[in-house]
């Protein structure tokens, strides 16, 4: 019914009590189950301590956290898993509660730490910034509600790991089971459990797996690392070429044609930023299967190629009708001295965001053809 996988790296001091203590949790509360222990290329006699102990050693040569945790859910045979360092910072006597709380319906149960914290088990820089700061942004970009994004102790049903699909090698594996879990719609609970001072090394680095915690969550969300910023680009741009083109004064003071470039290059960028971003979101959800959020859907069922086409069209034919007045003038003078440099920025800008938003419309067509294709096929 239930398996207990630990992950195991060097960890010979303790392996064993954890292997007797989780089968411990099970037998008293009658469950049956297995304890699966995860031997991550350890150098130490880790591996062979667990087996005496009554553990099932999988060996996994590719070291990491995530991989450690992928090779132990490929092999578990329970219907719950049940996951939890071997460094005795966690109790496993907390098993059942996890178990009874996806017995309830919860496909992914989360520990929380944070409220019972012991002295000494967490280090400042974990608990008052780096844990907090972590947390917090997930929860901002993907509205998961997880007071404690990061905890090690965690259960989750066996059936829910095709949904989650999970790749991570790393720590930041944590912080990717929670954003799977959320796009996925999966049942999430949390359970408060105390934390304790751990034996052995750590393994963690602090500034480099907090970085790539902070990589992940950025990459699994092109909303926040693309479009938003896209946007405010684009606006910004925008703004700053219209009070130039027009001679705006702001607080009394007009901008002339630095700040007109500047603002250009803004536009620019910011089209092409947003660009990415909708491509990128495309290719999750036609190619790793995430689900569409609401807006991609009405997009996708309101607007087409050819839309694309006709809106990058009319900006490249205003950037060409732009350049061909700056020509017919240059013509109408004798082909002598021109000085139509604000005119001539406007016209590369709306030429340049025309031919981005065509070239950008025909490689979402291209992502969508596998929309298409399954349909064809059904």
């Amino acid at each position: 019914m239930v398996s207990v996988v630990i992950p195991c790296l060097n960890e010979e001091e303790q392996i064993t009590e954890c292997v007797i203590a989780a089968r411990k949790a099970l037998d008293d509360a009658g469950l049956s189950g297995e304890v699966v222990v995860a031997d991550n290329d350890s150098d130490d006699d880790s591996a062979e301590l667990a087996r005496k102990a009554g553990a099932r050693v999988i060996e996994e040569t590719h070291r990491g956290y995530g991989s450690a945790y992928l090779a132990g859910f490929g092999a578990a045979e329970g219907k719950y898993i049940v996951m939890a360092d071997a460094d005795l910072t966690y109790d496993f006597a907390e098993i059942p509660r996890f178990v009874a709380a996806l017995e309830q319906g919860a496909e992914l149960v989360m520990g929380n730490r944070m409220e019972r914290i012991q002295p000494g088990a967490m280090p400042w820089l974990h608990r008052y910034i780096g844990n907090p700061l972590l947390s917090g942004f997930l929860n901002l970009l993907y509205r998961s509600g997880i007071k404690d994004a990061h905890c090690g102790m965690r259960g989750l049903r066996r059936d829910a790991l095709p949904r989650l699909d999970l790749h991570s090698t790393g720590m930041e594996f944590a912080s990717e089971m929670v954003i799977r879990a959320v796009k996925e719609e999966l049942k999430i609970s949390e359970l408060e459990i105390e934390y304790h001072p751990r034996s052995g090394e750590s393994k963690l680095s602090s500034f480099r797996d907090g970085w790539r915690h902070l990589r992940l969550l950025l990459v699994h969300s092109p909303n926040a690392l693309f479009i938003m910023p896209g946007a405010v680009l684009l606006a910004l741009g925008g703004i700053g070429i219209a009070l130039v083109a027009l001679e705006i004064s702001v607080f009394g003071r007009e901008f002339s044609l630095h700040a007109l470039i500047a603002a250009a290059l803004l536009a620019i960028v910011g089209t092409q930023t947003m660009a990415l971003g909708v491509s990128a979101r495309a290719f999750g959800v036609y190619y790793m299967r995430e689900r569409p959020d609401r807006l991609f859907t009405w997009g996708r069922e309101r607007l087409r190629l050819e839309h694309g086409l006709a809106l990058g069209g009319l900006i490249l034919l205003a950037g060409l009708i732009t350049g061909g007045i700056i020509i017919g003038t240059w013509i109408g003078r004798g082909f002598g001295e021109l000085s139509e440099e604000k005119l001539a920025v406007v016209a590369a800008v709306l030429t340049i965001v025309g031919l981005q938003v065509i070239f950008s419309s025909f490689f979402l067509s291209i992502l969508g053809l596998r929309r298409d294709s399954g349909r064809s096929r059904g």
